[in-house]
């Protein structure tokens, strides 16, 4: 027997088609009809399905023997059935009762808003709607927040400001339609490869490619242009490339006429800021290269059909939000956006960060965007709050915060202060370390529901094989039940018609029949009698209509002013992924054909630092917020001097100590891509 459905990784979203016997998966393979995958998987898709089979997996509701020493009045009358040395086997009835009576004691003593839900994009749409909705209607907390604090609430953020809409304009396959791509601060092949694969496929028909990233990345092999910046440098070069449009006249004046406002005075400030004139990189070691490679950019994306993709490199830093602003600016000035084949592709990380966002589950969000009467915390604010115990207790869906956040020696400090925290997993963690009551739940492969890949495309996942655990939003309606609520919900189907009542401006005609008619294709939001496969065609998704110029000038700070100094910059850390592996790596280090390709992180180092480790096998990594364990050393002459650059897979290298709480001005993302380390 052979079943679809959508794979369970990163935000591109592939159609997955497995082979099943006995009621057991054997393989995984794409269909060639597939209009994301175009038939094809990476290494995740095609074996990531393995961790469904491994000992570890969670497969019972467990609560902490310490929570029960503490709270003995929750536990008359339940069996407890010793399961190792920190937990106890509940039956999930019992389970259900005890979290629903904590919380009722925390809020009578503390009061709704010392309760806070963080997670949800790793699940479906209908369990994060849910997870929202229990949070607000239910607790009365407007705190809820999901992983997009660490990867692209900035591009929502800078994409809201300026064009009115904080998601991608464009399908994947209008790569095929464009005439030159400019990627920045993404290595697309590790992180997204069945997106670098359509961009392989054009560059080799002569589409140009311009790749913009602190250190060389595969894609760079195959680029026109490959453009190695000084860390912390995206919005000065953005600005540099604009400034470059506009001085040469190359700026599309119809289109900023008929459909922007504010331009005079973003020209005015971008001409007069020393920051943006590309000159000033003509005499630093190392990038002397630049102003003419700027230049080029510049050209290219005024006189051809384009595309701009990015990704966390731009994202995971201080200036995140301004960055992504003057990513649309380009693409206004320019006039490419809102036809097919030129357009914006922030490349989410997660399965469902896009749909998650969409669900509500952000403190300043409801569905469909809109705003609620109160705001809630941010996940940061809600770390430092519950230090301070005005939080109290946190109900966690499947967001590994003690592995992937940044600052874990605070995010730690944060998880043992609270007097209860739930977590939702399929698999034991870092965060299942700290969790008071465990709910092992179903994975995606096991159930129904809407996912909302990084191009806005909706796939209606199909379980795959049978599971007698509990999907995350029948969890949350069994506690919810003991609040004396009208909360009750029958099926994913029931949830998801609610959703489209509720977000109808995205979802109204995306009917559970229709998603699976098209189950191959999808359909892209916003969805009515059909879909939308590009936005912004003759009016922003703005008020008025029309996308706005706000400027942003470049702050001198980190790596550059070293180097504008004359100084030797050592040593400035960077991190991401690596192909075989996903985020905290919790489920692919569970498949054999995963975990054995990548077992540790590994530190590249440019080898013109070669000296300097010289006789070192393994180093340490300080910051002023904490040290990595020892780290492997490799040699690599993509990275410039004083640059290091690791991966953050394996919680036993304590990557995501040294990261603190420097984060986007707006939204508090962390600054992941940068911070200044000594090296023991």
């Amino acid at each position: 027997m052979e079943l679809q459905s959508v794979c369970t990784y990163c935000g591109v979203g592939c159609d997955v088609v497995a082979k099943v016997e006995n009621g057991k998966i054997t393989g995984f393979y794409a269909d060639p009809k597939g209009v994301v995958s175009q038939g094809k998987l990476c290494i995740k898709g095609k074996y990531g399905w393995q961790y469904l089979y491994h000992p570890e997996r969670l497969s019972q509701a467990l609560v902490k023997k310490s929570f029960v020493d503490n709270n003995g009045e929750l536990f008359n009358g339940v069996a407890l059935q010793e399961l190792d040395s920190e937990h106890f086997s509940i039956a999930y009835e019992d389970a259900y009762k005890v979290v629903a009576k904590k919380l009722e004691s925390i809020i009578a003593q503390y009061g709704a808003q010392s309760f806070a839900a963080i997670g949800g994009a790793r699940t479906s749409c209908e369990s994060g709607y849910l997870f929202q909705k229990f949070t607000r209607e239910v607790i009365g907390s407007p705190h809820v927040d999901n992983c997009a604090r660490v990867c692209h609430s900035p591009s929502l953020k800078g994409m809201r400001a300026t064009i009115g809409e904080g998601a991608a304009t464009n399908p994947f396959d209008d790569i095929y339609a464009c005439e030159n791509l400019l990627v920045i601060g993404s290595n697309t092949t590790e992180a997204h490869p069945i997106v670098a694969n359509r961009i392989l496929d054009v560059v080799k028909e002569g589409v140009s490619l311009s790749v913009i990233d602190v250190r060389e990345i595969t894609l760079s092999r195959f680029a026109t242009r490959q453009l190695s910046i000084p860390f912390e440098t995206n919005l000065m070069i953005l600005n540099m490339i604009a400034r470059t449009i506009i001085e040469n006249g190359w700026e599309n004046k119809e289109f900023i006429k008929k459909r922007c406002v504010g331009y005079e005075e973003y020209k005015e400030a971008l001409l007069n800021d020393e920051y943006s004139d590309k000159e000033l990189l003509a005499h630093i070691r190392g990038y002397e290269d630049l102003p003419q490679k700027i230049e080029e950019v510049a050209y290219d994306l005024a006189h051809k059909k384009s595309l701009i993709l990015w990704g966390l490199g731009v994202t995971e830093h201080i200036d995140g939000s301004y960055a992504v602003m003057a990513i649309t600016h380009l693409a206004m000035l320019t006039g490419n956006i809102g036809k097919k084949g030129a357009g914006l592709m922030p490349l989410r990380g997660q399965n469902n960060v896009q749909g998650t966002c969409d669900m509500g589950m952000l403190p300043y969000y409801l569905p469909d965007y809109k705003k609620p009467e109160v705001e809630g915390l941010m996940t940061p604010d809600i770390i430092e709050a519950a230090i301070k115990k005005e939080i109290r207790a946190i109900f966690n869906m499947g967001e590994d915060i003690a592995h992937i956040h940044p600052n874990q020696n605070k995010i730690k400090e944060a998880l043992k202060s609270l007097e209860l925290l739930v977590v939702n997993e399929i698999f034991p963690n870092e965060i299942t370390k700290y969790a008071d009551v465990i709910f092992g739940v179903k994975s995606a492969y096991e159930k129904e529901g809407v996912y909302v890949n990084a191009e806005r495309r909706l796939h209606l996942s199909t379980p795959l094989i049978d599971s007698n655990l509990p999907d995350d939003w029948e969890v949350i309606c069994n506690i919810a039940k003991y609040f004396k609520s009208d909360f009750t919900y029958d099926s994913s189907q029931e949830i998801w018609d609610e959703v489209r009542r509720v977000a109808s401006d995205r979802f109204a005609g995306a009917s559970y029949e229709k998603l699976r008619e098209k189950r191959l294709e999808g359909l892209q939001w916003p969805v009515n009698e059909s879909d939308t496969p590009i936005l912004h065609t003759t009016q922003f998704r703005t008020k008025d209509g029309f996308g706005r110029f706000r400027y942003k000038g470049y702050e001198l700070r980190g790596m550059l002013k070293e180097l504008l100094q004359k100084r030797d910059p050592h040593f400035y850390l960077t991190t991401g992924r690596i192909l075989a592996h996903y985020n905290n790596a919790a489920q692919t280090k569970a498949c054999e054909s995963l975990a054995k390709r990548h077992q540790e992180d590994i530190l590249l180092v440019s080898e013109k630092d070669r000296e300097f480790f010289e006789g070192k096998e393994r180093v340490v990594l300080v910051s002023k917020y904490g040290r990595t364990h020892p780290l492997k050393i490799k040699f690599s002459k993509a990275l410039k001097r004083g640059t290091l650059y690791t991966t953050f897979h394996h919680a036993k290298s304590h990557i995501n100590y040294v990261f603190g709480d420097e984060a986007d001005e707006f939204v508090k993302t962390a600054r992941f891509k940068s911070i200044k380390v000594k090296v023991l």
